[in-house]
């Protein structure tokens, strides 16, 4: 069993589907695999290998659960039991459990034995985000390769390599991604998804001016574009198959998202956007203006940090920090984003 960890979007589920089309490529040279041209590569990479087992998170809660044939949300009980049968293909099957810090204490315990004693010619790759959230007993019978952040000009020399962005495009794209290529790609083949993401951001610049009813008002504006971008990011990558988007859930996982979900995935990202725009924001506060994500909001960012109270945006991003992990607790969305609107520092609107 192999555990990759490391920040959503850099690459995890990735390198998992490239171990799998390795073990499952059918060229004569083994130097040479995974060739990308076989009969087991493409289905890889087409996500319809008999062979490879996928399994990620599910329902409101966004958790991988114990399952078990119930009827209910497919888990870990039946991954281990298609685990168990000979391969269709023949050689070996792999398994790759995307998100799977989201794996709750139940499913990772029924997971141990698999982990410990796999069946023959089975493999397991793990994707974490937060491999601390995992069982110690989980962590210690895998293999463990941390993956960091990517630089952002290998980040856009992949988009050049792909052809997905012009030169300054794919510069941008490099610095906001933040060491992801998986979000840096998504951005390119999207560029609607880049305006919207740009809008998100001139809203809550926005409100640094505004009180109470405007920000409450806009929170609501806010929510539905980030819900918006959220779609326009996945069907960017459709093509690619839901299951190789690092971090994201199998299509037919978001078919199934009820609106509290909905509202969850769009508060989400949006903590996403806000946590990018604090950091610049307090980094302008600062005067490290070399470091910002986005150089191009510098006038803004100097406008909207001064009349603030010293370290204002630097606090902020603590209670960021905080909402997220109270909407892992499934804290209501709405409750969480009201009060960070409400906090947001204000500034005193110009003469």
């Amino acid at each position: 069993a192999i555990l990759l960890s490391g920040p959503g979007g850099v690459g995890k589920t990735t390198l998992a589907l490239d171990l799998a089309a390795g073990l499952l490529c059918v060229a004569p040279d083994r130097a040479t695999r995974p060739c990308g041209v076989c009969r087991g590569c493409r289905m890889v990479a087409h996500g319809n290998h008999p062979d490879v087992h996928l399994l990620g998170p599910e329902g409101v809660g966004r958790q991988i659960v114990i399952g078990g044939g119930d009827g209910r949300a497919r888990g870990v009980r039946d991954l281990v039991g298609e685990l168990s049968l000979m391969p269709v293909e023949g050689g070996c099957r792999v398994a790759v459990v995307e998100e799977a810090h989201r794996m709750n204490e139940d499913a990772q315990s029924a997971l141990l034995k698999t982990l410990e004693e796999p069946p023959a010619g089975v493999t397991i790759v793990l994707c974490a985000d937060e491999e601390e959230r995992l069982l110690p007993t989980v962590r210690s019978r895998c293999a463990r390769i941390r993956l960091g952040a990517v630089p952002a000009r290998d980040i856009e020399a992949i988009l050049a390599e792909l052809a997905v962005a012009d030169p300054p495009t794919a510069a941008r794209l490099g610095r906001l991604a933040q060491g992801r290529p998986g979000a840096a790609l998504a951005y390119a083949r999207a560029p609607d998804a880049v305006v919207i993401r740009a809008e998100i951001v001139r809203i809550l610049l926005d409100l640094v001016t505004a009180r109470s009813g405007p920000r409450l008002a806009g929170m609501r504006d806010l929510l539905g574009r980030a819900a918006e971008l959220g779609a326009s990011l996945k069907a960017a990558l459709g093509d690619e198959g839901g299951a190789q988007v690092s971090g994201g859930p199998e299509p037919d996982v978001v078919a199934r998202r009820t609106p509290a979900g909905e509202r969850r995935d769009a508060l989400v990202g949006l903590l996403s956007i806000w946590m990018d725009l604090t950091r610049d924001l307090a980094l302008a506060e600062l005067g490290e203006v070399r470091a910002l994500r986005d150089p191009g909001l510098l006038e803004e960012l100097k406008a909207a940090s001064s009349g603030v109270p010293r370290d204002g945006y630097a606090t902020f991003l603590r209670r960021l920090v905080r909402a997220a992990e109270l909407l892992e607790c499934n804290v209501a969305p709405e409750l969480i984003a009201d009060s960070l609107v409400l906090a947001w520092p204000r500034r005193a609107p110009a003469a």
